[in-house]
């Protein structure tokens, strides 16, 4: 009951630091939206006169969303989907009045306008919820067009809004790459220790460690294309655009070793489950290419490219090609994979496909 309880306790902390740091990740953005919603409001009130624009201040925070990520697309699809819901309820609703079936109806063409307009989902939710809107509240005349009013104002305040983010979305392409690295480090140094002590339950352990990384190569994807929507969005940042663009081009390579880091420890563990020998040298290769893959980390940690740890990632190549073979075959499938994960470590470092597979020496002859 007692470690039952320890475990409940354990992950609610967990959970609670977790939703924390979500919240942190995410404070400038809520920040943002709010000061964009009061100011929207304040446009549209007090300085054009509009009696209760309450479309501008949703419009700018529909706009401007959680993310980063494709703000001017927001802002356009909310401001024409307004119009397109708007213009389709007042002209049904003029000639067939108001009702159950006249709702459906208008809400069927506004969805089904917008659809052949465009696919994209706010663009069709906006244009549907403006059709209700009208059809619902029957503004009288004018209203059509102060609503839509509104929406320009409240996009224009996101547009605006917009162009001011932080810095934190251009390192977390960087952060997070470094973050992969040094998973895939992590794994090799374990899988390292599980070939000399060819243990079942740290097998199994590490297996299911490997297995629950595939969430970093999205949340690396995530940030990719979060940083260039902002370097795309923000004039003040367009600097950033080259080095942000060289550090995109590594989730590819990043992705690749990350995979086949995860087959050479489903192999291992293979070995430890059925006590398969695993020559001791290719532990020490695993050990080092931990290391390079951890000198790799710390250049893109420091926004570099990796290329000043090219060296130690040779290095280890170099190694695969004088190991001694093994008769085992889980033994050469290991061997196999670390040549793998190598190759893609050089990608890595700015090597072309075909380069790093011919940085390889020939394997070892058995």
């Amino acid at each position: 009951m007692e470690a039952s309880l320890d475990r409940m306790w354990s992950r609610s902390r967990l959970s609670l630091r977790g939703r924390i740091q979500r919240w942190k990740s995410k404070r400038w953005v809520v920040l943002q939206c709010a000061v964009a919603a009061a100011v929207a409001w304040f446009v549209a009130a007090d300085l054009i006169g509009h009696e209760r624009p309450f479309f501008a201040p949703i419009a700018a925070v529909v706009s401007l969303g959680t993310s980063y990520g494709q703000r001017l697309r927001r802002v356009a699809e909310v401001t024409i989907g307004v119009a397109i819901g708007v213009f389709v309820a007042d002209v049904l609703v003029a000639g067939i009045g108001s009702g159950a079936w006249q709702l459906g109806l208008i809400v069927f063409l506004a969805m089904s306008t917008a659809l052949l307009l465009d696919a994209g989902i706010l663009f069709v939710t906006q244009a549907a919820v403006q059709s209700i809107v009208v059809a619902a509240l029957l503004p009288g005349a004018g209203g059509a067009f102060l609503r839509w009013t509104d929406a320009l104002i409240g996009g224009s305040v996101a547009l605006v809004a917009a162009m001011a983010v932080p810095a934190a979305p251009l390192r977390r392409p960087r952060e997070q790459a470094a973050a992969v690295a040094r998973k895939i480090a992590e794994l090799l140094r374990a899988a390292s220790d599980l070939m000399v002590d060819g243990e079942v339950t740290p097998a199994l352990e590490l297996l299911a460690d490997a297995r629950a990384t595939d969430r970093m190569i999205r949340e690396l994807q995530a940030a990719a294309e979060e940083g260039m929507s902002v370097v795309s969005s923000s004039p003040f940042r367009l600097r950033h655009r080259e080095p942000l663009r060289r550090m995109v081009e590594l989730v590819d390579p990043l992705d690749r070793a990350l995979r086949s880091t995860r087959v050479l420890v489903r192999q291992t563990s293979i070995a430890a489950y059925r006590r398969r020998p695993v020559p001791p040298s290719y532990a020490v290769l695993a050990a080092d290419l931990a290391d390079a893959a951890d000198a790799v980390a710390a250049e893109l940690a420091a926004d570099r490219l990796a290329v000043d740890a090219r060296e130690a990632v040779l290095a280890v190549g170099a190694a695969t090609g004088v190991v001694e073979r093994s008769e085992v075959l889980t033994a050469e499938a290991i061997l196999a994979q670390l040549r793998a994960i190598v190759a893609d470590l050089l990608m890595v470092t700015g090597m072309g496909q075909l380069e790093a597979t011919d940085a390889l020496p020939p394997p070892p002859r058995s």
